[in-house]
């Protein structure tokens, strides 16, 4: 636990009827967001619980979910490009329109065809999220990969090059999240992969910082999305509610 606030709600004695307690937490600081990952969770929650002098004590819990808004968006245009070669036989250079996207955003990009020697047969572009835990000794990291969208079947000319528009909204993404409290990371790439009439893969992928705007916003959870109405809204930089 890196948060752990309590109260006493009532003092020992009888409860014989229904009855509600009020209580508030004030000026709570929630430095990181709500995260559900594979391998790491950050909950925010609401633990309530009953202690009984000769039964066994009864609890319940209720998330809240914590979401920030974007600090800054300096840097936001910034083009990606990037190279892929292989020897005498492959020269690729690809376009990315920016480095940085909010979660409802849509990569636009065009791939360039240099050289090609080889029997390139199919064209994938791949949405790749890593989970890194480090807590332990040594790191442990997971990759999984979000999407895969094909951009090209068949075999490509010198000269040609490829349009590329993938929408982000509907993806199961999250914000980038850097060292969270030095237990975890999540990043997100941008993976360009090539097979070879061989079956023969090549990769290259790319960083990409993802951000969450202001606005109406999705929140991943393991088996469900929940839509947050903006109404919610308790400053510029965070919301928060209780389901």
């Amino acid at each position: 636990d890196f948060l752990h606030l309590s109260q006493e709600l009532a003092v020992p004695g009888e409860l014989e009827k229904n009855i509600s307690f009020e209580f508030a937490f004030i000026n709570v600081a929630k430095s990181f967001e709500s995260y559900y990952g594979n391998q790491v969770t950050l909950r925010y929650l609401i633990r309530v619980a009953l202690a009984r002098k000769h039964l066994s004590n009864i609890t319940q819990e209720a998330d809240i979910l914590v979401y920030h808004y974007a600090q800054s968006k300096e840097d936001l245009i910034k083009k990606l490009k990037m190279e892929v070669g292989l020897e005498d036989s492959l020269h690729i250079e690809f376009e990315y329109n920016k480095s940085k996207y909010d979660l409802r955003d849509v990569v636009v990009g065009k791939i360039f065809f240099r050289l090609v020697r080889i029997k390139i047969k199919l064209m994938e572009l791949w949405i790749v999220k890593r989970e890194t835990i480090e807590s332990t000794p040594n790191a442990f990291n997971e990759s999984e990969a979000l999407i895969k969208y094909e951009i090209m079947d068949g075999e490509p000319f010198r000269g040609e090059f490829i349009p590329i528009r993938l929408f982000l909204g509907g993806l199961r993404l999250t914000p980038t999240f850097r060292d969270i409290n030095k237990k975890f990371s999540v990043i997100y790439y941008l993976s360009l992969v090539l097979y070879d009439e061989r079956n023969m893969g090549y990769y290259k992928q790319q960083e990409i910082v993802l951000y969450r705007r202001q606005g109406t916003i999705y929140i991943f959870l393991p088996n469900e999305w929940i839509l947050i109405n903006p109404n919610f809204l308790v400053d510029d930089e965070l919301v928060d509610t209780i389901y």
